[in-house]
């Protein structure tokens, strides 16, 4: 299910976020409007990017490999996609891999009429609701997930298109927030625990729905609220506006990761800035393991607003003890071992003249390899460092994820594999510490994690998943047959 990107992922050590959608329904510019907001969303998917629009009687669409600015920065390409209503995405694919086929918006033409839906999540029974569709004769054209729920809408025998959707998405397992374009309008739906972020605006007449806020403020709308766990939002033409709760109320558990990363800082996530969130992070990491050192160095850019948190609580002072490269780009970067190997020093270089003879606490956000971190350490010390003390705003990431996130399998997480001290030894500092999942709770308004009702979805550090995984057991009981095939007789 997992797959990793040379490109886009220079180190093969980050966690990446599996995509952001925007839609814009009766909006005089529609799809110039959907391209901006995904310019604002392209930190959740590098990897392509696609736009449907609708005009009334038609829908039209452009997708392509490589970044918004790529495929829909000119007026010509804004100009094949007419319509007051739009929607797009921008890729990072964790099911289905790479190619053309999978870009986002998928569309297909039912009996009902064209039905376009944009994605984000993973859906983890897929593969078990794909194979009896093509048992059943059904087709697919795409390796995604995202094309299961269109054969589900299109087999559903009941009347109304809202009816049709909601039918489908009681028989998906897992994380979802979906944008879907019918001739009748634009329905924006979030699955029931509210695992993947999606949120409601206004840009004068126009209703818009984006996975971040920040989208907002690109486009110039106004910033509504969430759409809420297991709610579908159903605005047509006439400007009228839907909401429905079919699922039930359930507790919500969003992806807490998005405070830890996957946001960029000036977004809004469950009712907290980001940027205060891992400011606060960093001031817990400080409260729970502090450092005698000189100097408090982010790990560019997501470890800043955590570093600035500990440099403030601690009195350490911040200083930008690494520089970052904004011009690595993905032409230059080749999927080579050595490419690959040199990648760190590309993209990060040590401010010499400020770390040499210093004690340096190394913020990061997370561990997850490890080969990142060892190597930022060993930068530390060619250019000079006395100690490196490495400190992590966010616990150990230890398993995998299954909701929309590109996670390594369990065996390559360092954390799964070691304790923290051989994780230091690993990586070569002098001390290592993470924050902890209570502290975590704290630092975004929590006061501390509930473990008979957990508020967020923690599943990469605590391996507590929300919901069902059947096709992870599906393929842990076939590998087992096949390492054990006469284990029915025994």
């Amino acid at each position: 299910m997992n797959w990793t990107h040379p490109f886009l992922d220079l180190e093969g050590d980050k966690l990446r976020e599996e995509c952001g959608v925007f839609g814009a329904i009766n909006a005089a510019d529609a799809s110039a409007a959907t391209a901006l907001g995904l310019h604002a969303l392209q930190h959740r998917g590098q990897e392509a990017a696609g736009i449907t629009s609708y005009d009334g009687s038609e829908f039209y669409s452009r997708r392509g490999l490589g970044h918004v600015a790529e495929n829909f920065s000119s007026s010509e390409a804004i100009a094949e996609l007419p319509g007051h209503m739009a929607a797009g995405h921008v890729r990072y694919s964790t099911t289905g891999g790479a190619g053309l086929r999978n870009v986002q918006p998928l569309y297909a033409d039912l009996a009902s009429g064209g039905f376009a839906v944009a994605h984000n999540g993973n859906i983890s029974n897929a593969q078990k609701l794909r194979s009896d569709l093509v048992r059943r004769g059904a087709i697919f054209q795409s390796t995604s997930d995202t094309e299961v729920i269109i054969h589900l809408v299109a087999t559903s025998r009941y009347p109304t298109m809202i009816d049709r959707l909601v039918d489908a998405l009681r028989l998906v397992e897992g994380a979802y927030a979906l944008v879907v374009m019918t001739p009748e309008g634009m329905i924006a739906c979030r699955d029931p625990l509210g695992i993947r972020p999606l949120v409601m605006g206004k840009m004068g007449d126009a209703v818009v729905f984006a996975s971040e806020t920040v989208a907002f403020d690109v486009v110039g709308a106004e910033f509504l609220r969430e759409v809420e766990p297991g709610e579908l939002i159903r605005v047509d033409f006439d400007g009228s506006v839907e909401t429905l709760h079919p699922f039930g109320r359930h507790n919500a558990r969003p992806c807490i990761f998005e405070h830890v990363y996957f946001s960029r800082p000036d977004s809004m996530f469950a009712g907290h800035t980001v940027y205060e969130a891992r400011k606060a992070i960093g001031q817990q990491l400080a409260i729970e393991s502090p450092a005698d050192a000189d100097l408090v160095v982010p790990v560019p850019d997501s470890g800043v607003p955590a570093a600035i948190g500990y440099a403030q609580e601690s009195g350490v002072p911040f200083e930008l003890g690494i520089i970052r490269s904004h011009y690595v780009g993905r032409t230059f970067i080749q999927p080579s071992d050595t490419a690959r190997h040199s990648g760190v020093k590309r993209k990060h270089n040590a401010n010499r003249g400020l770390v040499a003879g210093k004690r340096i606490v190394l913020i990061d956000d997370s561990i997850v390899r490890g080969t990142t971190s060892m190597k930022i350490v060993e930068m530390m010390r060619e250019a000079g460092a006395s100690e490196v003390h490495f400190r992590v705003a966010s616990p150990p990431t230890a398993h995998s994820c299954f909701y929309g996130v590109d996670t390594p399998e369990r065996s390559k997480l360092l954390a799964a594999r070691m304790e923290i001290e051989a994780m230091r030894e690993f990586i070569k500092a002098d001390s290592l510490a993470f924050v902890s999942i209570d502290g975590l709770y704290r630092a975004v308004g929590a006061d501390h994690r509930d473990n008979s009702k957990p508020q967020f979805c923690d599943a990469c550090f605590t391996g507590d998943y929300p919901t069902s995984l059947t096709d992870l057991s599906a393929s842990e009981s076939e590998a087992a047959q096949l390492s054990f095939p006469d284990h029915k007789a025994a």
